[in-house]
């Protein structure tokens, strides 16, 4: 049944590697397991809830990519999706939580409805290769700040845009000690170092009494307070036309993006395409539409299912297996609370343990930055102004549009109109009709 369903021989793999290559993929990304509802419950969300939302979510959509396209390509919510959600969206424009699911369900929505006619692949074909590498960075930078504030190695001035913290305050070493930790699991290419990290830094926590600790496994948290409450009617409002394009904008370059990467290093591109493309691209916008409704933010294609193909995995046994393991996490909540967890010092409420992963996926997304051509100024000053506005601005949307509208507007200038496709113009001039309505 296995090979039938899968072609193992096929594809020149067994199942001992493929689940080897499931259990490597789950251990790499199940970060987001507790930083998912981290993030989320700023909003107000239900931490227990969308703890469960996002392994189900992940789980549904990982199943489906290994199902009906055969990659080991998993999928679960996205990093710099969910800053977006809860900062930007919700904190900044005080957008209701429910309002913002209803938001992010209909780009799911749409995301499915452009599959048949390859919108997404037109719309990364008509990106310059600069700002794909600029994108992934400067979420890196907005995540890694948000991580460096709730480590409370950066704090609010009331003088300055931020200064440094207390440093010698116990949460603020736990995040450092943990960060350290990962990254020299990393250099030492222990697989799992994230997840080996975060264990190792929550255990000290644990101990030390930094962290409250409420045992292991547990009864599933309710998915009441977050299932079936997104507002769809207040999503359809004229103002939050915009949130939906971005939403749909993100999953666009986030899926595409890390289907192509995670594809060529494991070898399943045929003369430049990836077979069943389409398929995968469908599983993941299921996965959105099933997240919002669930209670989680979007679901995209993961780019730590490298870690898998790395291992061996070359066919979708290895997200079953990866699947199955989202699912069991679910009864792991009082663990994932304590690792998400918050505690007070002083006038600031720390998450060390949350904010040690967030550096760290940090420092991994901004190395795309290297990927710029720096000696071309068309290039180099869209892909600089996106840096750094994403970060500085606490808004991917605004970054997105520095971007893009920087970009079309040096290449025309500059005689170099060609070099765009007709679309990039299109993108820019959205972004400027987004700027004159709000």
């Amino acid at each position: 049944m296995l090979e039938r369903l899968f072609h193992l021989r096929e594809s020149g793999t067994t199942v001992r590697t493929e689940i080897l290559a499931g259990v490597t993929t789950f251990a790499t990304l199940s970060y987001i397991i507790f930083v998912q509802p981290a993030v989320l419950s700023t909003t107000g969300m239900d931490f227990g809830a969308v703890m469960v939302a996002t392994c189900l979510a992940a789980a549904l959509a990982t199943l489906l990519i290994g199902l009906l396209a055969n990659y080991p390509i998993a999928a679960a919510p996205a990093m710099g999706h969910n800053f977006f959600f809860a900062y930007t969206v919700v904190a900044g424009m005080g957008v209701p939580w429910a309002v913002a699911l209803g938001a992010d369900f209909l780009a799911g929505a749409v995301f499915i409805g452009l599959a048949a006619f390859r919108f997404r692949e037109a719309v990364m074909d008509a990106v310059p290769e600069s700002l794909k590498a600029a994108i992934p960075a400067g979420i890196g930078l907005l995540i890694a700040f948000v991580g460096l504030q709730m480590a409370g190695i950066v704090v609010p001035s009331a003088g300055a845009f931020a200064k440094l913290g207390r440093l010698t305050a116990p949460p603020t070493l736990l995040a450092i000690a943990g960060f350290l930790a990962i990254a020299l699991l990393q250099l030492r290419r222990v697989r799992g170092a994230i997840l080996i990290g975060i264990l190792g830094t929550t255990v000290v926590g644990a101990v030390l009494g930094l962290l409250p600790f409420r045992g292991i496994v547990a009864a599933p948290p309710s998915l009441a307070p977050t299932f079936l409450r997104l507002d769809l009617a207040g999503a359809l409002k004229p103002g939050l036309l915009d949130v939906v394009l971005i939403f749909l904008f993100l999953a666009v370059f986030d899926t595409v993006g890390t289907l192509i990467g995670v594809s060529t290093q494991a070898g399943l591109l045929r003369d430049g395409k990836l077979p069943r493309a389409g398929r995968a691209l469908l599983a993941d916008a299921i996965g959105t539409t099933a997240g919002t409704a669930l209670g989680t933010s979007t679901v995209t294609a993961y780019v730590e299912s490298a870690a898998g193909t790395a291992a061996g995995g070359r066919t979708g046994l290895a997200n079953v297996v990866t699947a199955a393991l989202l699912v069991l996490a679910i009864f792991f909540h009082p663990l994932a609370q304590l690792m998400g967890g918050s505690v007070r010092s002083g006038d600031l409420q720390l998450s060390p343990v949350t904010a040690a992963a967030l550096m760290t996926i940090g420092y991994l997304m901004v190395g795309n930055a290297a990927r710029v051509r720096w000696d071309d100024l068309s290039d180099a000053v869209p892909a600089f102004l996106t840096l750094v506005v994403m970060p500085l601005s606490l808004s991917i949307a605004d970054g997105l549009a520095f971007g893009f509208i920087s970009c079309a507007l040096l290449k025309l200038l500059a005689g170099r109109g060609r070099e765009l496709r007709p679309l990039t113009y299109v993108l820019a001039a959205l972004f400027v009709v987004r700027f004159a309505v709000m």
